[in-house]
């Protein structure tokens, strides 16, 4: 029985590479994490096992390294960049007489920084609390409420007892707000389909430039920055495509490389807006060397929430970091966008990907002659602005003879704006 440590920001940094495997981004991306939380490496330890030790993770003679760095260095805090079990971690601390955190325990601190809005700080919460009730063993002095002595003997709920009761209760307060809160998404959603308004969500690896590209396309003030998990929150806009009608733009949380499970389960209702998305833009960084890499982890959390039959184009950005390349598309075989390169931070491409969201939702369109009379301009003006006049003839009474092509959402919608156009079909 020991008294856990408080905890602090002197961080030490251990990476311990399994059955040989070893991978200097996955180092850098550890580095990258623990800055984001504001932890202050003081020091950075590595090593190598077939298989982790039941007891520490490490091997004894690693822990005594780790034990005497501590010391040295003053240590608050040791950082492990992979999963510990409960009795792990706890073994851990009561060796270096400090605070331990695994890779989950980290990426948690994260988000809970991160996280500003009312649904967001639940879904934390609840991804840190489901992760706390698997550390309520017996290790700290403090939860043991039951003494002994004369007077004192008899039955009682130990505090430890006690501490994951109210931890459950605590639990199922937040997953029913989180219902409420979800009940609210799914109406929006349902108004969405209603008004036939498809949602195209911005999905990728985390600091690939999914918020910078969203405030570029639709003028919003989201906050971006060049580090991991800058925005958390999911946003939603609106974006008028010339011709297409308006569609919904979703920023939604950045992935990352063994994203926890708790915090998958917890962000259910918000990557809903993802498995229920028209589209997905699929944002990855260009100039990373590890792209590949990126694009996969991505696919597989989308896989884990049920989003792979979504469909996808690929957004590579930041080709300002690429010497010599310029803004383009890629097509397959049949001619469908698969691929654009762009810049969210100059501008570069915004109008090609423009172009391709235009022609993914450029589907059951409908070409109509209208015969519009002089007191019709402000239908006149409508057709213009959607962008969809195919050609124009002035008629001898003054008005205008039209050809428009449009899809049958917009049609449906204009029609609904101006119920007269109507009668202004020609056959």
């Amino acid at each position: 029985m020991f008294e856990r440590p408080k905890s602090g920001e002197r961080a030490i940094l251990v990476h311990i590479d399994i059955a040989g495997h070893s991978d200097p981004d996955e180092i850098q991306e550890f580095k990258d994490l623990a800055a984001s939380a504001g932890a202050e490496a003081v020091a950075f330890l590595g090593g190598s096992r077939q298989h982790p030790d039941p007891r520490f993770f490490i091997g004894r003679g690693k822990a005594e390294e780790i034990k005497h760095t501590v010391l040295a260095e003053k240590a608050e805090l040791v950082i492990f960049d992979h999963d510990l079990s409960p009795s792990q971690e706890r073994n851990l601390e009561r060796e270096f007489d400090c605070r331990v955190i695994d890779r989950t325990g980290l990426i948690l601190d994260i988000f809970a920084q991160r996280a500003r809005s009312f649904e967001g700080k639940l879904q934390v919460e609840l991804a840190q609390l489901q992760h706390l009730s698997t550390r309520l063993v017996r290790g700290w002095t403090h939860l043991e409420r039951q003494k002994g002595g004369i007077g004192l003997r008899g039955p009682g709920e130990t505090q430890l007892e006690t501490d994951r009761r109210l931890l459950h209760q605590r639990i199922e307060q937040i997953k029913k707000r989180l219902k409420r809160v979800d009940s609210q998404r799914e109406q929006g959603r349902r108004g969405r389909e209603k008004a036939d308004i498809p949602t195209v969500s911005l999905v990728g690896y985390t600091n690939a430039g999914k918020s910078t590209l969203f405030n570029t396309l639709v003028g919003s003030g989201v906050y971006a920055a060049d580090q991991l998990f800058a925005t958390l929150d999911p946003t939603l806009r609106r974006l008028d495509l010339k011709g297409e009608g308006p569609v919904v733009i979703a920023d939604t949380v950045g992935f990352i490389s063994h994203l926890p499970h708790d915090l998958v389960a917890a962000f259910k209702s918000t990557l809903q807006e993802t498995t229920e998305a028209s589209l997905l833009l699929h944002v990855v960084d260009a100039a990373s060397p590890q792209r590949a890499t990126c694009i996969s982890e991505v696919n597989d959390v989308l896989q884990q929430i049920g989003a792979e039959g979504v469909h996808q184009i690929e957004v590579f950005n930041k080709i300002d970091l690429l010497e010599g390349k310029a803004p383009g598309i890629d097509r397959n075989e049949n001619g469908q966008v698969i691929r654009v390169w762009l810049s969210a931070i100059t501008g570069e491409g915004i109008d090609l990907l423009q172009q391709a969201l235009g022609e993914f939702f450029r589907h059951n369109h409908i070409r109509q002659r209208l015969k519009l009379q002089p007191k019709e301009g402000r239908l006149h003006a409508l057709l213009y602005e959607r962008g969809s006049v195919l050609s124009e003839h002035c008629t001898d009474s003054g008005g205008w003879l039209m050809e428009v092509d449009m899809s049958e959402r917009e049609f449906l919608r204009l029609l609904k704006e101006v119920p007269e156009l109507l009668h202004c079909c020609v056959d």
